[in-house]
């Protein structure tokens, strides 16, 4: 061979290993930037801090104040606005009004609001592109940028793009304006009114990855090795052709967001993009010994693409992503990574509670852990798209997430509802929710649609999934039916991946025969609708003074017990498994104290049922209850577990050792008179004592016993006591003992520090108790709330659904022994907060130390 041949053949051996190696990822490197801000465009900030908030319209207490024309110019004198910080809801401090309705929470959330921000953008930033994105603004969003019309985007669950290169100044003041307005909003439920999720800041070169643009799937998973695809769309908005490469490279993600080990490199795709338009480039790699994304150990990764255009800075885009493969099978259930996984799901609304509509990522990870402790392991989204940090932290935690889009279709519920939007908005945000979410490996399921009055609508029901499907075809397009007779009858649910049944399973046989459905998955979309107040329990009724048994003996007419919808399920093993509605008590919609006419709609079917819930719901707007939070939840609105909870973690946990007795045992009012005492347990049979007497022994039957029942028990003061056995081996105990007299408060943090970033949250629990720390589970003590220290009181709850004490209150009332205290950091002051807890009732006050770090 001569020298020239050597060094040609020295060079193809060097670009091939140099090649083998970028696509064989095998490599240490580590990645300059060691944490990513937010996934998308690397050069982003949070937009959240200083602005200038002024409500018009009508007014929290019920008045309206006129609109003013050119608050959107900068020369608008907004010195005696409010100065806020976003996420803001401006409906949640209330305050609550008897006439208001309850569907929405008695809360004033119909209005007009006006935001304004001065920012600066640097000298250098021309000739980049300036974005400004919304996670969510409630409702009917309109965005000036110095006084310039930018663009508009109504749906208030919808995130969106707002593209303001045009408008503004460099190296000058600029200022951006808001308008909201919900009052041509309606809604079924409190849906907050602001600015509630963030905003972002966001700079690119004009040659860019798009908005959304990467699409990661991995068509091929084992555990030896994964196929892993990456689409990139790349934009030019420049005026001139653009001749670019693209370059991807794969991470570990640890905790926090943090870039770690690189592990592979996408071989690097050039590419010619016209000007103002797009270019997809589509690369791929297969990883070694991959982590899979599981629901015991939700591995992630982070891919990393730039896109490289000469004279341009390179434009750096962040995607995490997860290695899993999804099966959906109408006899075998769902199967994740070729296992079996029963969905054991809970329907949550966007509402944090006592924190309103406003984001807040520790209250998200509070509810999402609470549910996980009870053994849920699947988050329906209800009913529209979620805020991003919910499915972030699914992915880190390790939980199935149904994507849901709407409420509506072209046929309204309510007067204002999505179907004013949807001939011209119903892509865009169908696309929106798809765009932005279809990288999670959390999302398994896209939702087209809830309990819609065009279910029936086959080729509605067609277009719409076939947008979706289009745009993402590895996962499954359901919806969830409350007439799924009809819905199957039509033929609409021929268009549908996954058919979702709400509440009516009566003719599931005759639909599994049925050829159109005989291979199509089933889901329970929506099961239960069990309704209970924490702690109170009736004796021959199931609702009293406005609040409903604890015995999780009641539920609407649509709705069953835990219990038999357990039942249901073992009926049909084939089911893909269920979603309670709910998890969490959420504010507005409290039934059975509901007059709203679209509880109607759970009877379209049924004319008797139909009648008798108009004749109830005519009753209650008589009345004119003061209820204003749901009572579905699994949980109250504080977080605190109603008796079902343990009902749903004896059958969702098996393996889990636990017994629960209910209820609790102060009956002085009942002496000799018989209270039945339930008992869930995750055992197969338990014994009952009664001051040290055994009740007798009860056993489960499989498949049809979820609870152990005593229900002849003459109440005496002392102590109950249940010893649970598995498999003829003793396996857990509870005990509930008559208390003294109360005596003191009792105050539990849920963690010992927080971040001082101004959002970071404490709970604290705070409880009535005697001489022994045993809970007293009536007292009714009021309470008063103080403060020291770099922290302040986000708000305070009991779980009370009737209580018109506005969450900012730092006076507040004990329900069934229980309230809740809610304490953030103030932002950049480290130091200790020390809350302190006062009666006028004499009993001894308490206090407790959290760290600001």
């Amino acid at each position: 061979m001569n020298q020239n041949a050597c060094r040609r053949s020295m060079k193809r051996f060097t670009a091939g290993l140099a090649l083998l190696l970028m696509q064989s990822a095998v490599a240490v490197h580590v990645n300059a930037q060691t944490k990513i801000i937010r996934e998308g465009n690397a050069d982003v900030q949070l937009f959240d801090d200083n602005w200038k908030f002024s409500r018009y319209g009508l007014q929290a207490d019920g008045t309206k104040r006129p609109e003013p024309e050119g608050m959107e110019q900068p020369t608008w004198n907004d010195k005696d606005w409010t100065k806020l910080n976003l996420p803001h809801d401006w409906a949640i401090a209330g305050p609550f009004r008897i006439e208001l309705a309850g569907r929405s929470g008695k809360l004033p959330w119909k209005g007009i609001g006006w935001y304004r921000k001065q920012f600066t953008i640097d000298k250098k930033d021309k000739g980049n592109r300036i974005f400004l994105d919304f996670d969510g603004a409630m409702a009917y969003a309109k965005i000036w940028v110095n006084g310039q019309y930018v663009g508009t985007w109504p749906y208030g669950y919808s995130s969106f793009r707002m593209d303001i290169t045009p408008f503004v100044k460099p190296g000058q003041p600029n200022t951006v304006a808001v308008r909201l307005d919900t009052e041509s909003w309606d809604s079924r439920w409190y849906p907050g009114a602001g600015i509630y999720r963030h905003v972002w800041l966001v700079k690119t070169a004009p040659v860019h990855t798009d908005h959304w643009g990467t699409s990661i799937t991995t068509p091929q998973v084992a555990d030896s090795s994964a196929a892993i695809q990456v689409a990139v769309k790349v934009s030019n908005q420049s005026k001139t052709a653009a001749h670019s490469k693209v370059t991807t490279e794969i991470f570990e993600y640890t905790e926090g967001k943090q870039i770690g080990k690189r592990v592979a490199v996408l071989q690097e795709k050039p590419v010619q993009i016209l000007p103002d338009s797009v270019a997809v480039v589509n690369a791929g790699v297969k990883l070694s010994q991959p982590g899979l994304w599981t629901l015991e150990k939700p591995t992630l990764y982070i891919a990393k693409t730039t896109v490289t255009t000469g004279g341009m800075k390179p434009d750096v885009y962040y995607t995490t992503f997860g290695i899993r493969h999804l099966e959906f099978t109408a006899r075998n259930g769902f199967l994740l990574n070729g296992k079996r996984t029963e969905i054991k799901g809970v329907c949550l609304h966007h509402d944090l509670g006592a924190l309103g509509a406003a984001v807040n990522t520790a209250g998200l990870r509070r509810q999402l852990r609470i549910m996980k402790e009870m053994g849920c392991n699947a988050i329906r989204t209800s009913h529209n798209p979620p805020t991003p940090e919910l499915l972030e932290l699914a992915d880190q935690m390790g939980l199935l997430v149904w994507d849901e889009a709407f409420d509506a279709w072209k046929k309204p519920k309510l007067k204002n509802d999505y179907n004013k939007l949807f001939p011209e908005w119903h892509e865009k945000d169908l696309l929106a929710l798809v765009n932005r979410d279809r990288n999670h490996p959390a999302v398994i399921i896209w939702s087209i649609g809830n309990e819609v009055m065009d279910q029936r609508d086959t080729a509605l029901t067609h277009e719409l999934a076939s947008i979706v499907q289009h745009a993402d075809p590895t996962r499954p397009v359901s919806n969830g039916y409350n007439d799924p007779d009809g819905g199957r009858e039509s033929g609409a649910v021929t268009a549908l991946d996954i058919m979702g049944v709400n509440y009516f399973f009566s003719q599931q046989p005759k639909w599994d025969a049925d050829p159109r459905y005989a291979n199509k998955p089933t889901m329970g979309s929506e099961t239960s609708s069990c309704v209970s107040s924490r702690g109170e329990y009736f004796f021959g009724t199931k609702y009293d003074h406005f609040q409903a048994t604890s015995y999780d003996e009641a539920w609407p007419g649509w709705g069953c017990s835990p219990d038999e919808q357990f039942r249901t399920n073992a009926k049909f093993p084939h089911l893909l498994g269920e979603f309670v509605w709910t998890g969490f008590d959420y504010l507005g919609e409290p039934t059975p104290f509901n007059s709203d006419e679209t509880n109607l709609l759970n009877f379209r079917t049924d004319s008797s049922k139909r009648k008798e819930l108009e004749e109830a719901l005519e009753a209650i707007r008589k009345k004119n209850p003061p209820s204003r939070s749901s009572y579905f939840g699994i949980v109250d609105l504080c977080g605190f577990p109603k008796d079902r909870y343990y009902n749903y973690q004896a059958h969702w946990r098996p393996e889990l050792p636990m017994a629960h007795i209910m209820p609790h045992w102060n009956w002085p009012e009942r002496v000799g008179q018989i209270v039945p005492v339930h008992v869930y347990t995750s055992g197969d049979m338990a014994e009952l004592f009664v001051n040290g007497v055994s009740q007798g022994k009860k056993t489960k039957r499989p498949g049809q016993d979820f609870r152990l029942v005593w229900d002849s028990i003459i109440y005496q003061p002392g102590e109950v006591k249940v010893v649970a056995y598995k498999n003829g081996q003793q396996w857990a105990t509870d005990v509930v003992r008559t208390t003294g007299k109360m005596s003191k408060v009792v105050l539990e943090a849920e963690t010992t520090s927080l971040q001082a970033d101004g959002s970071d949250l404490c709970y604290i629990t705070v409880r009535i108790c005697d001489n022994d720390n045993r809970l007293v589970p009536r007292a009714a003590v009021k309470l008063k709330f103080s403060i020291t220290g770099p922290g302040e009181i986000a708000a305070t709850d009991n779980g009370d659904a009737t209580s018109f004490v506005p969450f900012y209150s730092t006076v507040r009332p004990t329900f069934n022994g229980m309230a809740q205290v809610i304490v953030k950091g103030k932002k950049g002051q480290k130091g200790k907060i020390t809350v302190n807890v006062q009666t006028d009732e004499g009993l001894q006050g308490a206090s407790t130390t959290i760290e600001a770090k």
